[in-house]
């Protein structure tokens, strides 16, 4: 199969996270705005804290949810010229999930989680703007297997593989415009590894302390680009690496009475591996003004990210209460910024439920908003060759996320 490759695209995405993560992956999860790793109930548990898995019960466990993202149009305002402001396209999306935890044999567990981490969808159909990302699109899958040990009834290990396909959409398209008359179509998809590892402690019975980590995962792409120059256009073998950056999790919680839980997580994100995004090709672009556009390494030298979560559950009875709130920075530095990736700090609201309707069978619902700040972008911080619209200074505002999502848990 032919593949092209996905350019920053990989690397962008906005969901509901600082760049293009999407933490939250179960309908607790997204009710709680993922303070869900240290106490973790349900099968989710497979991918949060896969530790947790040898505190659960006897049974099996499964748990399915379906998610509809919403984002709204980004506007981006000129300072000086109102010719280049713009509006993207809205969006909606639909992210499956589903998570599977199995029998203890022993003191031993294993389960697997089928997730949607990160991801985007950004059109501008904006004559300035469809220049630089006339569509990013970016679809990401993984399969999580893994697995628990029960050291003693206080102390769990676990730990498992990180497998992810991703696919995407790349276009822009600047035919229109007499001073750069160039366009690109990209589309391609990868397969890459890694892992995760889990650290669960309980010292009371109403105290749990976790400490997950997720690899980091270069996406080394590979395929096919095609360029135009005006109507003429030539396909070029290309390579990019580009990365899905570690994640470090450190969580508490504590329940009283074991009806009210409260969590706080702290989450460090390593978006530093990304420095640049440089292209390499099977041949020389002759096409000087096709090798300036899409031959030139591009900075991007991302930074580390810190997000901060507060999670709370109350169970009622056969309800169980939630909600939580994070503050979440952008690892997007203002000087590297693009219409791809328009992303800002943020706020992040959760509320929902979960109805048991049965000893086996429980439901509910979710919601989350996700509140991007605005951003200026100062006049000539960035250069004018990489993009002379936003060399000219202006504001992005709007954006975020809405977020809907039912599911429901089964224990046989």
């Amino acid at each position: 199969m032919k593949k092209s490759i996905v350019l920053s695209v990989v690397t962008s995405g906005v969901l509901v996270a600082g760049a293009y993560k999407l933490p939250e992956q179960s309908l607790n999860s997204m009710a709680l705005g993922a303070a869900c790793v240290a106490h973790t109930t349900q099968a989710d548990a497979a991918y949060f804290n896969p530790a947790n898995m040898a505190f659960m019960g006897e049974k099996q466990y499964a748990d399915g949810a379906l998610t509809l993202i919403h984002l709204p149009s980004n506007t981006y305002e000129a300072l000086d010229n109102p010719l280049y402001s713009g509006e993207s396209e809205t969006e909606n999306i639909v992210a499956p999930t589903m998570h599977y935890v199995s029998a203890p044999m022993g003191d031993f567990r294993w389960g697997v989680s089928m997730v949607v981490p990160g991801g985007l969808t950004k059109r501008w159909e904006t004559p300035y703007q469809k220049l630089y990302a006339e569509e990013f699109t970016l679809k990401n899958v993984e399969i999580n297997p893994v697995v628990s040990y029960r050291v003693n009834e206080q102390f769990a290990i676990g730990g498992g593989l990180r497998i992810v396909y991703s696919e995407g959409v790349v276009k822009s398209d600047g035919r229109g415009d007499t001073d750069s008359p160039v366009a690109r179509h990209m589309e391609g998809d990868t397969l890459e590894f890694g892992y995760n590892l889990a650290l669960s402690y309980r010292p009371t019975s109403d105290i749990e302390m976790a400490l997950t980590y997720r690899s980091n995962i270069d996406l080394d792409e590979e395929g096919d680009a095609n360029l135009w120059m005006g109507n003429s256009g030539e396909q070029y073998g290309a390579s990019v690496s580009v990365p899905l950056p570690a994640a470090l999790n450190v969580a508490v919680a504590k329940t009283w009475n074991e009806t009210l839980t409260l969590e706080f997580n702290y989450e460090r994100t390593f978006w530093s591996e990304y420095e640049k995004l440089d292209f390499n090709y099977d041949r020389e672009i002759t096409n000087p003004y096709l090798n300036f556009a899409f031959n030139r390494p591009i900075d991007k030298y991302w930074e580390d990210t810190d997000t901060f979560r507060l999670g709370a559950t109350w169970v009622v009875d056969r309800w169980t209460w939630m909600a939580g709130i994070a503050i979440d920075e952008t690892p997007v530095p203002k000087q590297n910024i693009g219409f791809e990736l328009p992303d800002s700090d943020a706020t992040v609201y959760s509320a929902g439920f979960r109805y048991q309707q049965s000893e086996a069978l429980s439901w509910g619902v979710a919601v989350l908003i996700d509140d991007k700040e605005s951003r200026t972008i100062p006049k000539g911080l960035i250069d004018a060759e990489d993009n002379k619209v936003l060399a000219e200074g202006g504001t992005f505002d709007d954006g975020g996320a809405y977020l809907v999502t039912v599911g429901m848990a089964y224990a046989f």
